[in-house]
């Protein structure tokens, strides 16, 4: 497979990951305009500390499988309450609920734009776990 895609697409590839995944209230958001550090913040929800430690611990292996990539930088808590993995122009945010719900970055980064799930889907059709 090819190992050279755009920001937009391996973002949408990560969301596809952990929607396949069964994470939760996945957001995409555009920060390429309001954010030197990256172009694309993921967001998403795992309802346990397992969850988060096993959504982070997919994204990681299937994304190093697909595209041989490994993060540049990675914050795991010891809890698995808030884990980052950077990939630097997508940085992905793996929440448990509530740490979502008291941080709401996406409040924060309200002037971003979001990736509307349609178009993600579409980008990521091919790397689906799952016929739909």
């Amino acid at each position: 497979m090819e190992n050279k895609v755009t920001s937009e697409k391996f973002a949408s590839v990560i969301a596809r990951i952990l929607d396949d995944n069964k994470a939760k209230d996945i957001v995409i958001l555009n920060v390429e305009n309001v954010c030197s550090l990256s172009d694309y913040f993921i967001i998403a929800t795992g309802t346990s500390t397992p969850q988060v430690r096993g959504l982070t611990e997919t994204v990681r292996k299937k994304i190093k499988d697909i595209f041989k990539r490994i993060p540049i930088g990675e914050e795991t808590e010891k809890q698995n309450r808030w884990n980052l993995l950077d990939y630097g122009e997508v940085v992905v945010h793996i929440m448990h609920t509530e740490q979502r719900e008291m941080y709401k970055i996406e409040k924060f980064w309200s002037h971003a734009l979001i990736l509307d799930r349609e178009i993600w889907e579409e980008n990521s059709k091919e790397y689906s776990a799952y016929e739909k």
